[in-house]
């Protein structure tokens, strides 16, 4: 159990820095605006108050320690898909990992963002409300491949 524990933590944290990252180096390459994690943590800190949907997070009252709300909510969630990968690779997958199940996880977990973070803060089913969705979209896409070479990067630290 704690050798499960151990690569959860690890290879979840390892994808998800890599998705930050990428959103770092595409902020300062093309300024690209960074993911607001403290809209993310007011949408997480108003699910258990039974408010999964809002028409627009912006316009949500705020929650106090919504930002350190979010970004624990974020490396949760890495650490939550990277136990699931474990689960579902199987040891053989840990003593060797290989790319294709990693990047199978990164790209299964664009779903919850486009089918349940998306549309409950207000931006529609895969961004749809949102004044670019291609390129949401396509956004989603490269920083989820980023998370899958980071889950993979950190399993190759283990193996």
């Amino acid at each position: 159990m704690s050798q499960f524990l151990l690569q959860s933590l690890t290879i979840g944290i390892a994808g998800t820095l890599a998705m930050d990252l990428w959103a770092l180096a595409l902020h300062r390459a093309t300024g690209q605006s960074l993911p607001n994690w403290g809209l993310v943590g007011r949408w997480f800190a108003h699910v258990p108050r039974g408010r999964l949907f809002h028409g627009d997070i912006t316009r949500t009252p705020p929650v106090r320690n919504e930002r350190a709300i979010g970004w624990a909510a974020h490396y949760a969630v890495g650490i939550v898909y990277a136990a699931a990968l474990v689960l579902l690779a199987g040891p053989e997958w840990t003593a060797k990992p290989t790319f294709l199940p990693a990047f199978a996880m990164g790209m299964a977990t664009i779903a919850a963002g486009w089918f349940l973070l998306a549309p409950g803060m207000g931006a529609g089913w895969a961004a749809s409300k949102t004044p670019n969705p291609a390129k949401s979209r396509l956004l989603n896409i490269a920083a989820h491949t980023a998370f899958a070479l980071g889950l993979w990067a950190g399993a190759l630290a283990l193996a």
